[in-house]
């Protein structure tokens, strides 16, 4: 009985995963017929499309299918966000899908709520162009990070290296020799963390996506000395060339 109750539960989440993508899509068809209807029933143009409606039918018209816009632009949002968070999170991981999630939230709450003051006639001109600049200071003053972020996103579409993976990054940038040889063990939001053998260091997404990357050479880090190469003249590897007599000359 607790058997077949899984397995029905199981049959119910998968049927609902199946239907949320045509809910929002959905919910984003009804939310164009709705702009596109208030928009004919707004003040400016009833005379063109409801030249012979009653006054307060078309503003009823007018103001409910800006209410339902706002409505179903928020459902059409709010989905449309999940199921991207949803694609992509066994390709790029949890934390990186998270951040997919949220700025489609973001930028569509935010058209969502411009297009609805559009619909009711509000002047949305200064507060477009106060947005704008607050992205453009924002941008700036987080630029690092933005730049780790979206190195970050990269390196996991590329897979230069996955978790598990022993490489060694050779770049100015790292310091001291330009070498770090190491397991990866994270590959974060904003740093690639590498176990060294004496510790873990985090690295910067952006320094490794500009960093030259490899597997270590066989002998290195492991304390196994690389296999000497023989010139063929000395009878020892790796020894001086030892000198060979001189054929006897003519007597």
């Amino acid at each position: 009985m607790q058997g077949r109750q899984n397995h029905l539960s199981t049959q119910v989440a998968r049927v609902r995963r199946r239907t949320r993508p045509w809910k929002s899509i959905i919910a984003l068809v009804l939310a164009i017929a709705s702009a596109v209807i208030s928009h004919l029933a707004s003040p400016n143009r009833t005379s063109e499309v409801f030249s012979s409606a009653p006054d307060w039918a078309y503003r009823t018209v007018w103001v409910c299918t800006a209410v339902l816009f706002l409505i179903f632009g928020s459902m059409a949002t709010v989905g449309l966000a999940r199921q991207a968070g949803q694609l992509l999170e066994p390709r790029v991981g949890v934390a990186y899908s998270a951040i997919v999630r949220y700025a489609f939230l973001i930028v569509g709450g935010f058209t969502t709520l411009v297009l609805t003051l559009v619909l009711f006639g509000v002047p949305v001109s200064q507060l477009v162009l106060g947005g704008a600049l607050t992205t453009v200071f924002v941008s700036i003053a987080a630029q690092q990070a933005l730049g780790n972020v979206f190195a970050g996103l990269v390196l996991m579409l590329a897979h230069p290296f996955k978790v598990g993976d022993e490489i060694r990054l050779r770049a100015g940038s790292l310091g001291g020799s330009g070498t770090l040889d190491g397991t990866v063990t994270d590959i974060g939001i904003t740093y690639v963390r590498v176990n060294t053998g004496t510790g873990v260091i985090s690295v910067p997404n952006s320094q490794a996506l500009n960093s030259v990357v490899g597997p270590i050479p066989p002998g290195d880090g492991d304390g196994t000395p690389a296999p000497a190469v023989s010139d063929g003249k000395s009878g020892t590897p790796g020894a001086p060339e030892q000198p060979h007599p001189s054929p006897p000359g003519p007597v």
